[in-house]
């Protein structure tokens, strides 16, 4: 017994240390997150820019950036999936500029309810994502190669549908209510239906069978397909998914506006895609999650307006655009080895008794 006692301390305390010791690791690796690093460079831009920047804390420019956001955060939510699988969409803004064509031609000259026509834009949207869903999955190609190709398709398509013109005569009741502010604040209500969305996403994501099956597709395809997963089935519904809220992303970016152009949109698909590699998304697929994305999106909505505040010319905000999406897919990947090779020399300097 006195042999017991004496053995049975040490291996207690040994416990003890060992959990402390994971607890630590776990909070370094929370706090070592990009996720966190986002967050963090978020606060710290919102702030310098409410300091430095005029007019960039008034409520009047609050309202601007949030509708600003709102077509960009609803686009980076499937977005987010569908890189998380491997694969990448292009053709958003393209779509979204389709929808908002087919919206104006048809309220122009259909004689149809505007609450009929949006449900139709957004089944648009959907066979629309559909095309794209069935070329990556039915035929095998690269998702980059097709949503390229079908980016200037439908482009193409929005200015043969209505050309040059725009079409503005939509209803005072319903341009209103896009920009509307919940009563008392100066939240559009418009960021409503976007957190239900990052609701619903995030679930599927974070808290369902599915969201894992998506991780395990974008990190080997083939060994989800033998672990029962439907890898082509879930990546058509994606993109399916995706055109949906490019449906929805038109009908309110022609409202917000008041015009239904062909030129709606261009060029958000490289800002959508920044905002989720920004937030943590591997473009590898595999890795990432919407709390990084959804803080992604926010810093560079506030990059942008406090740039735009500060008359920084359009082109230097392409040019920073440009430099954080290359920076978001550079530091994460250099983040990722240097934390392994420390882990590595850690390993080295206390090896593990067997």
């Amino acid at each position: 017994m006195a042999h017991d006692s004496l053995y049975a301390a040490p291996s207690s305390s040994a416990a003890e240390a060992e959990r402390r010791t994971g607890r630590l690791a776990g909070l370094r690796g929370v706090l070592g997150s990009w996720d966190v690093a986002v967050v963090v460079a978020l606060v710290v831009a919102a702030l310098l820019a409410g300091v430095s920047v005029e007019n960039f804390a008034t409520g009047r420019n609050v309202q601007f950036l949030l509708l600003d956001l709102v077509p960009l955060a609803m686009l980076a939510l499937p977005m987010t999936l569908i890189v998380i699988t491997g694969e990448i969409d292009l053709s958003v803004a393209s779509t979204v500029g389709l929808c908002s064509t087919v919206m104006g031609q048809l309220w122009l000259s259909s004689g149809l309810s505007l609450e009929l026509i949006c449900v139709l834009v957004v089944i648009l949207g959907a066979v629309l994502g559909a095309v794209n869903g069935v070329f990556v999955t039915g035929f095998g190609l690269p998702s980059l190669a097709v949503t390229i190709g079908t980016l200037a398709l439908y482009r193409g398509l929005s200015f043969v549908v209505l050309g040059d013109r725009a079409v503005a005569d939509f209803p005072a009741s319903w341009t209103a209510a896009a920009v509307r502010d919940i009563p008392g604040t100066s939240i559009p209500v418009a960021v409503l239906p976007v957190l239900l969305l990052a609701l619903v996403f995030g679930v599927v994501l974070h808290a369902t069978s599915a969201g894992r099956a998506l991780y395990a597709m974008g990190n080997n395809d083939q060994a989800a397909t033998f672990a029962g997963v439907s890898v082509a089935r879930t990546k058509f519904w994606l993109f399916v998914a995706s055109g949906a809220v490019c449906g929805l992303v038109g009908i309110f970016w022609t409202l917000r506006y008041a015009s239904a152009r062909g030129d709606n949109a261009t060029g958000l698909e490289l800002t959508v895609v920044t905002a989720v590699l920004l937030g943590g998304v591997s473009i590898f697929g595999g890795r990432g999650g919407l709390v990084g994305v959804v803080a992604g999106v926010l810093l560079l909505g506030v990059l942008r307006n406090a740039l735009q505040l500060a008359d920084v010319d359009a082109n230097a905000l392409t040019i920073v655009t440009g430099a954080l999406l290359v920076a978001s897919v550079v530091l994460p990947n250099a983040v990722a080895d240097v934390r392994a090779r420390l882990h590595r020399r850690r390993q080295r300097a206390n090896p593990v008794a067997p």
